[in-house]
Formats: C-alpha cells, sequence, structure tokens
C-alpha cells in the first residue's frame, strides 16, 4: 500500500498579500497618532518646566523682597538655587526658556507657536 503526502498545508502569494495590506494599513493609520500623541506630551512637558521656572521665580522674587515690576535673568545663580537641581529645566522639544518681562509675567519659551505657554 502507497501513502501519498498531500504537501497543501502552505499559503498562497494571494493571502500573504492581503496580510501585509493589512498591516501596512493598520500602520498608516497608527504612525500619524503616534506623532501626534508625542508632540501633546513634549508639549505638556514643556508647560510643566515653564510652571517650575514660574514657581521658582515667585518664590525668590518673594524672598528676596522684589516688585512685580522687578526684572531677572533665568541664568542668575540665586534664582536657580530654588529650582528643582538647581538648574534650568529643558524643553523637550528643543526650545529655549526667557524670563519673562517683570516678575509678575510669565516665563517663556521660543515654541510658544506651538503652545508652549503658560
Amino acid at each position: 500500500m502507497k501513502i501519498s503526502k498531500n504537501n497543501k498545508g502552505a499559503f498562497t502569494l494571494v493571502e500573504i498579500m492581503i496580510v501585509v495590506a493589512i498591516i501596512g494599513l493598520l500602520a498608516a493609520i497608527a504612525i500619524p497618532n503616534f506623532v501626534k500623541a508625542r508632540a501633546t506630551a513634549q508639549k505638556n512637558s514643556c508647560i510643566a518646566n515653564l510652571k517650575q521656572i514660574d514657581g521658582a521665580v515667585q518664590q525668590w522674587a518673594l524672598e528676596n523682597k522684589k516688585v512685580a515690576s522687578d526684572t531677572y535673568l533665568l541664568t542668575d545663580a540665586t534664582l536657580l538655587a530654588y529650582m528643582k537641581g538647581s538648574r534650568l529645566p529643558e524643553c523637550p522639544s528643543s526650545g529655549t526658556y526667557g524670563p519673562g518681562a517683570s516678575v509678575s509675567a510669565s516665563p517663556t519659551c521660543t515654541k510658544s507657536a506651538d503652545g508652549h505657554t503658560l
């Protein structure tokens, strides 16, 4: 008695192409959402840094008897002592932070056009 093996367990080219097309379609939908989520996370992190800077400026101004119209520099060593780690945080979107016009004004980020504002 002859036993013959039937090799019908393989995928056809059409089936493989359909699977690849489905994976490509899912990637095309998912990648823009990941990019948007990353930008939103960077913006939120920058806003948190601006709040930290503003809090340090307000505490520095209170303890050094500054008035609302006084100006400040973010590189001032006495001001940096009020910040976490005694250094100026960095914007995750490669922006740079600048002081407000006065103690009463909020600090700024060069990426403010992208929503990096207090």
